[in-house]
């Protein structure tokens, strides 16, 4: 059973995430302690809230560099919404604020356009970019599978080699999740997507036992 480290920093949603990893079989610690993240077979980063705020609560607790020391060790890190954005190297929210830049790219907010809200609160589908799902995170979750999403932003990486799946706001398209070695996020809440998003989960676990998750594991 893989051990995960949750990331308490006072903006996440952190029971519901706890409860849907543990019923993935992950065993869990939520903590703001460096020592339990580096001890953890893995780190996921939640968030609700803006950007600006969560970089803060981040310094506050002394998390930005054991984020990055864990990064470049290879260690598995996992962002889920806003977590996922603070993985940017900036943010265009409410201003321009430097992210973790552990993937290069920016954050950008959704367009507005006549019909639709902002924020995007509901279920969207998501699909992987082009072809098959190319990141076993995915597997038995059919293309066009709707997750829910509740956000105002977007992330934008300098590389799309590393979207893994996308889904729309109107007439855009945006980048729904990425991978890029050890690092995988998405903007979605798999734990409020229901079934789906507990295979999600599933996923998550069974690839963290076998350390595919690690840097230099395949994609």
């Amino acid at each position: 059973m893989a051990r995960l480290a949750i990331v308490d920093y006072a903006l996440g949603n952190l029971f519901s995430i706890e409860q849907a990893c543990r019923h993935a079989g992950l065993d869990t610690v939520v903590t703001a302690d460096p020592g339990d993240l580096a001890a953890a077979d893995a780190v996921l980063l939640p968030g609700v809230g803006a950007f600006a705020d969560a970089m803060a609560a981040l310094r506050d607790r002394g998390l930005v560099a054991p984020l990055h020391d864990l990064a470049a060790a290879g260690k598995p890190l996992v962002g889920i919404c806003l977590g996922m954005q603070l993985f940017m190297s900036e943010s265009h929210e409410f201003g321009t604020h430097a992210g973790l830049d552990l993937i290069p790219g920016t954050v950008e907010r959704l367009p507005s356009a006549p019909g639709l809200k902002v924020p995007q609160v509901g279920w969207r589908p998501v699909r992987p970019p082009s072809g098959a799902w190319a990141d076993p995170v995915y597997d038995g979750i059919d293309p066009g599978t709707y997750m829910y999403f509740v956000h105002s932003y977007h992330v934008r990486p300098a590389d799309p080699a590393v979207v893994t799946a996308v889904s729309g706001f109107g007439n855009i398209e945006f980048c729904a999740a990425l991978r890029r070695g050890n690092i995988l996020a998405c903007q979605f809440h798999p734990e409020r997507s229901a079934g789906p998003g507990l295979r999600w989960y599933a996923n998550l676990a069974r690839l963290l036992a076998r350390g595919e998750l690690a840097r230099g594991a395949a994609a």
